[in-house]
């Protein structure tokens, strides 16, 4: 095969290369509109989105090395329609935790706190109720809540400064230096994930604050354990380890579409102002982001600052705890911090009242 030959194989080559990954780009920004059930390949496509825009820049940079300028228009194109998505994941700007405390308005707070580690002197859930003090924060919003630690009652120490509170399930709570008028808890059938709203009074104004724990992914527990087999003694293959990954994941999915359409139905059907908090265990274009999402605004989206938005600690460092709030509502700041007591980081939001 002549070098001309080869020449013309390899370039054909990279032009499929282009036509697959900005066809896998369209369809996993598409993918999250269809429920994964009955469409789970499509549904799962937007967890690669990431990977997919990386790889449209770095395949861009070669067509215009190359001075393919008709060809470039593919993956600039491709590009251009993801900077929606990539508002979700990233926002420039340094974050300024102070950015409208002079403003009235709601400070709001949602952080899973992975049951404070079960830690029994109660140190670690009264230092992070420090750091809601010191935030300012006004409503707080917790997943995998637990209300003893050791003789210490945490729900105890936590009134002293949120005086209001309500619980659904084992461990999603909301506190509240507002009063609560009314609250609903979901049981999510088959789960251990549960959610509610509180209707919050603000100064005669009353809004809804949902905070939601929608099913997890898994795959840590799967891994976790396939480790204690192979430690066992037992052959665990790496097939059988994908597959249940893959059970487990496809499961969660689906889990978390239903407890979804639970939420967002209530959501809808509110006549008052909502903000919605939560671990919803998904990534941003995902089937339970644009659910959840609706009419809503993404806060991040919105006033957000600091770079890179993930808020699951580790190697999995993806967006998956968000704050969305009705349109009536304006945004002021939203931010998370580096604690570092449980798996996930703490949101916070500042959001001004119609």
């Amino acid at each position: 095969m002549g070098k001309l030959a080869v020449y013309k194989y390899v370039a054909m080559m990279f032009l499929v290369l282009q036509l697959i990954v900005s066809a896998y780009t369209f369809l996993g920004l598409f993918g999250g509109d269809v429920n994964p059930v009955g469409n789970m390949a499509r549904a799962m496509v937007v967890y690669i989105l990431p990977i997919l825009i990386i790889a449209n820049f770095l395949l861009l940079i070669y067509w215009l090395v190359r001075k393919r300028w008709i060809i470039a228009i593919i993956p600039l194109v491709t590009i251009l329609c993801c900077i929606p998505y990539i508002g979700t994941i990233f926002q420039f700007g340094s974050v300024d935790e102070k950015i409208g405390d002079a403003q009235k308005g709601l400070k709001i707070a949602t952080y899973n706190v992975a049951r404070f580690n079960r830690e029994t002197s109660g140190f670690l859930a009264l230092d992070i109720l420090a750091e809601m003090k010191r935030q300012k924060v006004d409503v707080f919003c917790v997943q995998e809540y637990m209300e003893t630690g050791g003789d210490v009652n945490n729900t105890n120490s936590y009134k002293e400064y949120f005086p209001y509170f309500a619980k659904a399930g084992k461990d999603v709570v909301i506190f509240s230096r507002y009063p609560i008028k009314k609250m609903k808890p979901f049981l999510f059938e088959d789960s251990n994930q549960a959610g509610m709203y509180a209707d919050i009074d603000v100064n005669g104004q009353v809004c809804r604050v949902f905070s939601v724990h929608l099913e997890t992914t898994g795959i840590n527990g799967t891994m976790y354990k396939a480790g204690k087999l192979e430690a066992q003694g037992y052959d665990v293959s790496k097939n059988r380890v994908l597959n249940a990954i893959y059970g487990n994941y496809s499961l969660g999915m689906l889990f978390r579409a239903a407890q979804a359409n639970i939420i967002a139905n209530e959501i809808r059907s509110s006549e008052v102002p909502c903000i919605v908090c939560g671990d919803f265990n998904d990534v941003p274009y995902s089937y339970v982001y644009k659910t959840m999402l609706g009419d809503l605004v993404d806060g991040f989206k919105e006033c957000g600052r600091g770079g890179w938005m993930g808020t699951y600690r580790g190697k999995k460092n993806a967006r998956i705890d968000y704050i969305f709030h009705s349109q009536t509502m304006q945004g002021l700041n939203y931010y998370k911090t580096d604690l570092t007591y449980s798996d996930h980081y703490p949101v916070f939001m500042k959001v001004e009242l119609p």
